[in-house]
């Protein structure tokens, strides 16, 4: 509709400049667009424009004048019930009823499709979202960008791109040695040994999982004394110290003096290499990575969140996709070398600083794989690329853009989208989110207690940019303060008026109902209608904002607006037209509902 009345506004336009009332400069600059906006008032029309406010400058002319003009000279059209112009520029438009009416058919009609934009051809996106290190399991910090992901995933399919969702896996780095000699120690200690456990190690029940697997499979095979794991390492800190390769969100304390975790952990590792060999370190490695993969994909499924690609770092480095791409940046004169180490010219993009590819070590670091990836994604024809990233991650979108351009992309072909932290509260107190120190909730222990619905719901009832607190109290009540309780019991309600005529013999007739709608006239009803109407764009506009919050918002107001006609009117009349004009509205309704809470990831239950 809101393109009906642009195409109406721009012949308006164009009219007055064709009698000379307006100079030709306020119909050239593209820049002009006719913006259509819901009205703030329903009293005063169903959309608005601030086209003449926008253009008064140009046309030289008050942009009241402007806008009067402008409602003369725009053509009726039956989809229009009036045109006005308010103080000070605005130009209302009321639709017509039959327009209105027509909503509930198109509803009816198109089903579980209403609101969904499908053009001839959809446009491709990348969505990567979660990608946490398979380092442990995933926890309620991880929970929110899952959530948002998926929804956003959900959101821009229904605005008509063709969406991939990815999880890249970072299964080629140190992190992941690190997971590993934690589950070598902890096997040990099954075996027996009494060994020290590194401060940078992960330390969650988790590990002792996999070292059982460990030893179930291979027994004692993999032991060695406590001696030759330790002796001559590096002094390690005191345990309590943050690892600086802990990217999670628990507060830690300063690093130690009497020792230097990082380079205890690396002597470790290579300590471990040695004493395993090849092989011993591969099995133990790959049952680490394998579990925590398979424990991850599970969460995620149960969760509802679905990935078309799960992308392996390791991938990268096998088939020379990032020695590809760092000697194309060589070429081009975007890499130099000091220190003994290559550094990417960041800066010369806009960046902060300069980014180390290779250590002066010779090995990769995990920017380099960033950039590969940045251009496999890109090379795929995932145009526009969307990452997904914490917060924390901030200083992640000028050195990807840098990259970007330094390979001679598009820098906004990329897009990064920050998610804020998720606080979990239980009874006011906030909870531990670090998979390092092994103090964490586990996302499958919140969906246990709160239910999917649930959680999904309130990770997205916010703006991703804000920071949220999750209480665990308030999402437990089954009332109608919790927010998805109150949407979902708008669907049952309207699903127990289809049960209740059912109980009571009497036929819904949709036919009927459709052939009646004009009968819907008051208040609450044309409230309702407004509501369906602008449901397909909502979608368009939150998916353009990358905004699947703005489908909670809308959910609940349609709840609001069913609630309040539930408790103020009588659905079953006695008469048959009104009757089934009224059950057309509530199943329109009802499969609105449905759609909206579908691409939010929950249900929408019939009894509650």
């Amino acid at each position: 509709m809101k393109e009906v009345i642009q195409e109406l506004l721009g012949q308006a336009l164009h009219q007055l400049v064709k009698k000379d009332y307006l100079p030709k400069e306020v119909i050239k600059d593209p820049a002009e667009e006719i913006e259509i906006s819901n009205c703030p008032n329903p009293e005063m029309g169903d959309y608005a424009s601030n086209i003449a406010m926008k253009l008064a400058k140009t046309a030289g002319m008050p942009p009241m004048q402007l806008a009067e003009m402008l409602v003369e000279h725009t053509s009726r059209s039956r989809h229009i019930a009036d045109i006005t112009a308010d103080k000070p520029g605005f130009i209302n438009i009321k639709l017509a009823d039959s327009c209105l009416f027509k909503i509930i058919i198109d509803v009816l009609e198109d089903g579980d499709l209403y609101g969904y934009r499908q053009p001839e051809e959809r446009q491709r996106i990348c969505v990567e979202f979660v990608s946490a290190n398979p380092t442990g399991p995933l926890h309620v910090g991880h929970g929110r960008g899952a959530a948002y992901g998926a929804s956003l995933s959900a959101l821009l399919d229904a605005a008509g791109y063709d969406v991939h969702r990815e999880y890249y896996v970072n299964d080629h780095g140190r992190q992941m040695d690190i997971l590993a000699v934690s589950v070598w120690l902890r096997y040990l200690e099954l075996c027996g040994e009494s060994v020290t456990f590194p401060s940078s190690g992960y330390r969650g029940d988790y590990v002792y999982d996999i070292a059982r697997l460990i030893r179930n499979e291979h027994g004692d095979h993999l032991r060695h004394n406590k001696f030759e794991v330790s002796d001559n390492l590096p002094p390690d800190a005191k345990p309590g110290a943050k690892s600086d390769g802990d990217d999670d969100t628990a507060d830690g304390a300063a690093e130690d003096a009497t020792g230097d975790k990082e380079k205890h952990i690396d002597a470790l590792i290579q300590r471990a290499r040695e004493l395993l060999g090849k092989d011993g370190f591969r099995v133990v490695f790959k049952t680490s990575l394998h579990a925590m993969l398979d424990n991850i994909r599970t969460d995620l499924a149960e969760f509802g969140v679905e990935f078309d690609e799960w992308f392996d770092e390791h991938k990268l480095d096998k088939s020379g996709a990032i020695d590809r791409t760092l000697q194309q940046l060589r070429d081009a004169g975007h890499v130099y070398e000091q220190d003994g180490a290559q550094w990417f010219r960041a800066t010369t993009f806009g960046d902060s600083q300069d980014r180390v590819v290779v250590r002066d070590n010779g090995r990769t670091t995990y920017f380099a794989s960033d950039i590969a990836y940045l251009e496999s994604k890109l090379l795929r024809g995932f145009k526009p690329s969307i990452y997904v990233f914490g917060a924390d991650h901030h200083g992640y979108i000028p050195r990807l853009k840098a990259a970007a351009e330094g390979l001679g992309h598009d820098p906004d072909d990329i897009e990064i989208l920050l998610v804020q932290f998720a606080n979990l509260y239980r009874a006011g107190v906030r909870l531990s989110m670090s998979t390092r120190s092994g103090e964490f909730t586990e996302l499958r222990q919140l969906r246990e207690e709160v239910g999917n619905d649930v959680a999904r719901y309130y990770y997205i009832m916010r703006s991703h940019n804000q920071h949220m607190d999750f209480d665990l109290e308030q999402a437990k009540e089954n009332d109608l303060d919790n927010p998805i309780y109150y949407i979902q019991y708008a669907h049952a309600r309207i699903a127990s008026l289809f049960r209740k005529l059912e109980d009571e013999g009497v036929r819904y007739n949709q036919a009927i109902g459709i052939d009646s709608v004009k009968l819907l006239t008051n208040d609450y009803e044309q409230q309702l209608i407004r509501g369906l109407m602008q449901f397909p764009e909502l979608i368009q506009l939150a998916a353009e904002k990358r905004s699947p919050h703005m489908l909670a918002h809308f959910c609940h107001e349609l709840a609001r607006k069913l609630h309040t006609y539930y408790n103020a009117e009588r659905i079953l009349v006695d008469d048959e037209n009104l009757r089934n004009a009224r059950m057309c509205l509530l199943a329109a309704t009802a499969q609105v509902l449905r759609n909206a809470l579908r691409i939010m990831g929950c249900s929408a239950p019939e009894q509650m």
